[in-house]
Order: structure tokens, then C-alpha cells, then sequence
């Protein structure tokens, strides 16, 4: 079927300037064994046009167990023992890497995650410290699960709801679902033919998650299912979600010049609000950063990241990573904003009153010239 009789009519995209793009293995896979560029060609001009127009881009990917059953030349199959698929995981990976690689001639870099990575705070700084630093370096970072050691997250096979999460990680504006059908649907197009497209979701109720089916194709491990739960985790982040049907060259051609053939999710509130709303909700933990008038005007003030320059100290023993409050030390002790801090009370301690440029010379190492950066600030 060509595009012009495709049931998903055409919406024009809102502006963006980072994104994720999720890629499954469905789109990678030959027939489940090995990786074919077929798709992916596709998916990657789709990547450049989009780089070459100054946004930025992070891939998250599936294909690796397919990858690696290419290698040893495994047709799939149903009860497969974890081991196995682990060790076919960790076969396939530099495949998967390699296919990346061929469509760009900008360095890919390859980042293995876990869900557990971007749980904890402190794992969560580091992972996003590298993508940030690879996206400046000009790279394309290509995400993948840690499949070969994380053995519930490639139990459930969820990258969709990994991209939602990566999405959040590195502040994008957009998340991309490359999938096999055109869109979402109200009932599963390939057993009900009477299910209607879906092209706007201002809001993903339970009745949207009802309408959502198993798994589509022998290679992936997700649905329609996670690909809503990953929309839903990136609306709260105020991340808009676009489900598109990555086999089409002509839906990819016209995703690359802002148009959309396929379903747009909408976030209940932009970005810089959900963001500022967890900061404001999530626990703090026991301490605080201690700082002078002058930087309390900063913060205040101008939506300045909070320099070591005007810290004057730290309470407590809270680590890097921690939500911690930032306290005017003005003769009283007046709470004025909370944030994550880059650096633990005891590193806090040392640096105080010192130049940024001085922190590695002072601790050894340095998580950057941040205390606690804006984007991990908000004002109380």
C-alpha cells in the first residue's frame, strides 16, 4: 500500500531540536535471523537530513538476540532459556553497532543501559554527563539495554519504555516510535479490520491502553502495550511521542520534512513544567548546600546553576546524585531552592569558595563545574 491511501492523514510536526528515535528489531531483523540494512537505510536519512538541519539525535535500538542469531544462524523460537538469549545479545551487539555505522559517516557511539541505570540518581548523572558530552562531541550516541547482564529488563524486551526514559535523560523535545503498522489503532488492524486510526491522543486514558494488543512480529519482544507506556512516561516529562510506521520510505521522507503520517501523543504540560514539578515533589534527602547572598540572588534571580564560588559549605552526608535544598546562610537558615547536586557533601566541602576550574586539582576528578546545574534547580 503506497502512502497516499495510508488511513493515517498527514499532521504537520511541531518544532524540535532533540530527539530519540526508537528503532525495533521487527524493522531490523531478516526474517528473524540476522540484521538486514533494509529498513534502516531508510530510518538513517531520516537521522541525517535531520542532522544536517542542526537538530540532534539519539538512537535507541533493538536487534541485537536477532543479530546474534544471525551469526550462529538460529531461526527464533518460543522458551528460549535467558542464558542463551544473553549470550546471543552479546554476539549480536557490535553487529548491531556495525549496521549503525555503516549509514553515517559521524563516529556512533555505543551506550548499554539498564532500567536500573537511570533508577538510581547517581547512575542516572553519569549516563546523562556521557550523552550530553557525546551529542557536543558530535557523535550519535545508539542506545541499546544491557541485555547480556540485565536479566528482567531483556525478560521483558522493553525498549520502548527505555527510549521514554532516555528521552527524559537528555532534556528531547520529541520521542520517534518506529514501528511495522501505520499508527494506533482501536483494535489490532491485522485481526480486526474494522479498527480505526488514531491520530491525536491528548491524553492516554485506560480505555486508549484497552485498545493496545500483544506483540506484533516473532523478533520483537513488545506491543502496542509498551509503545503506549512509553508515550505515557514521556507525556509526563512533557515529551510529545510520534508512532510511525518505519518500513515506509515515503512516511519516512515525510517525517524528514516535518510531516507526520501516524499517531501524535500529546504531553499534559511542557517539558521545563513536568521537569520543575518532580524537582519540586521527589524527596529530599537528609542535608542541604549551604550558600551565600550572592548566589541566592543568582539562583533566584537569574535561573543561575549553583557555583562551588558561592557555596559556603554542606550539611549532612548526602551523596552525588541525592535531591538535597540549597540554604541561604544569612544568620538564619533559609531554604531557598532544592536541586540534585553533581558532588557529595563531603566533596562539597572541599570545594567550597573555589573557582570551578579548581575542582579537579582540589578532588582528583570532576563531574563538571556545577554544584547543582539549572536544569537540576528549582526555586522554592
Amino acid at each position: 500500500m503506497n502512502q497516499a491511501t495510508s488511513p493515517f492523514s498527514e499532521q504537520v510536526l511541531p518544532a524540535w531540536k532533540r530527539a530519540v528515535l526508537k528503532v525495533g528489531s521487527s524493522l531490523l531483523a531478516a526474517d528473524g535471523e540476522g540484521l538486514s540494512p533494509r529498513h534502516a537505510l531508510n530510518l538513517a536519512q531520516f537521522v541525517s537530513s535531520s542532522l544536517q538541519a542542526g537538530r540532534e539525535v539519539v538512537i535507541v535500538s533493538s536487534g541485537a538476540v536477532a543479530a546474534g542469531r544471525g551469526l550462529l544462524h538460529r531461526k527464533p523460537a518460543t522458551g528460549v532459556a535467558m542464558a542463551e538469549r544473553q549470550a546471543l545479545a552479546a554476539l549480536g551487539q557490535a553487529q548491531l553497532i556495525g549496521l549503525w555505522q555503516r549509514f553515517f559517516e559521524r563516529p556512533v557511539a555505543q551506550v548499554l543501559l539498564t532500567h536500573d541505570d537511570l533508577r538510581n540518581r547517581r547512575r542516572y548523572l553519569n549516563a546523562r554527563a556521557t550523552l550530553q558530552e557525546l551529542l557536543a562531541l558530535g557523535a550519535l550516541p545508539v542506545v541499546n539495554e544491557n541485555d547480556t547482564v540485565s536479566v528482567d529488563e531483556l525478560k521483558l524486551g522493553d525498549n520502548d519504555n527505555l527510549a521514554a526514559v532516555v528521552a527524559a535523560l537528555v532534556d528531547a523535545d520529541a520521542l520517534f516510535i518506529a514501528t511495522d503498522i501505520d499508527g494506533f489503532y482501536s483494535a489490532n488492524p491485522r485481526i480486526h479490520p474494522e479498527a480505526r486510526p488514531i491520530l491525536d491522543v491528548e491524553a492516554l486514558t485506560p480505555a486508549f491502553f484497552a485498545m493496545a494488543g500483544g506483540a506484533g512480529s516473532g523478533v520483537g519482544t513488545g506491543g502496542m502495550h509498551t509503545k503506549l507506556e512509553a508515550a505515557a512516561k514521556a507525556a509526563a516529562a512533557g515529551i510529545e511521542t510520534f508512532l510511525f510506521n518505519g518500513t515506509r520510505a515515503a512516511t519516512l521522507s515525510a517525517l524528514a520534512t516535518g510531516r507526520l503520517h501516524g499517531t501524535r501523543f500529546r504531553p499534559a504540560q511542557n517539558r521545563l513544567a513536568a521537569r520543575k514539578y518532580w524537582l519540586r515533589n521527589v524527596p529530599v534527602d537528609a542535608g542541604a548546600i549551604l550558600v551565600d547572598a550572592g548566589a541566592a540572588g543568582a539562583v533566584r534571580e537569574r535561573g543561575a546553576s549553583l557555583l562551588p564560588g558561592g557555596v559556603v559549605g554542606a550539611e549532612g552526608d548526602f551523596r552525588r546524585g541525592d535531591m538535597v535544598e540549597v540554604h541561604l546562610r544569612d544568620g538564619g537558615d533559609h531554604c531557598i531552592a532544592r536541586g540534585v547536586s553533581q558532588y557529595s557533601a563531603l566533596d562539597i566541602r572541599r570545594i567550597a569558595r573555589r573557582h570551578s576550574r579548581e575542582i579537579e586539582g582540589i578532588l582528583g576528578y570532576s563531574y563538571g563545574e556545577n554544584i547543582v546545574h539549572r536544569d537540576d534547580l528549582v526555586v522554592l
